[in-house]
């Protein structure tokens, strides 16, 4: 059995959890709510402000800690909400929001335009800085690695989309030979 799967997932002030016949745990924040499907193997309780998961055999032990960690993801997701933050580094690299589409000029001959998925807010400030906020931390990863992968940072001079707290192993350029 797991033992992340063992520490129950308690709920800040706020959040209300529910657990429908279908196996599903249901968080509803301020502003959000989210739906965790759980496998049959688990099968949640909420007691006294808190989600207790417990797993039948030991089969679903493996799913167990999976479980408690959708469920912790979504709690967070509907009281505080996640985010990332990307850069742009390059010349004449920029992004802007307009309506529901961030714009991208990242050196190619077109601009870029990225339709902002359902749930999703995204940010810019001073051109070169993206924030990306949303309550499903898998959602928001997933806008992030797309948003990064319309220009990846090259390891030479640098430039592209990176995460902010990214670090880029930079590589020595040509050496003049003898």
């Amino acid at each position: 059995m797991s033992r992340v799967g063992k520490s129950p997932v308690y709920l800040q002030k706020g959040v209300q959890a529910t657990v429908t016949p279908k196996n599903e745990v249901v968080l509803k924040g301020a502003k959000h709510s989210l739906t965790v499907k759980m496998r049959p193997e688990i099968s949640a309780k909420i007691e006294d402000g808190k989600v207790v998961l417990s797993c039948a055999g030991i089969e679903a032990g493996k799913f167990h800690g999976l479980a408690r960690a959708l469920i912790q993801n979504a709690a967070t997701g509907v009281s505080t909400g996640w985010t990332k933050e990307l850069e742009l580094n390059g010349v004449g690299y920029r992004a802007s929001v307009a309506g529901k589409k961030l714009e991208l000029s990242l050196g190619y001959s077109h601009p870029i335009s990225f339709e902002i998925p359902e749930g999703i807010e995204i940010k810019v400030d001073k051109q070169t800085k993206i924030s990306i906020t949303g309550p499903d931390r898998a959602k928001v990863g997933q806008v992030a690695a797309q948003v990064r992968g319309f220009r990846p940072p090259e390891p030479y001079l640098g430039k592209g989309i990176k995460y902010s707290d990214e670090h880029i192993r930079r590589k020595a350029g040509k050496a003049a030979g003898k």
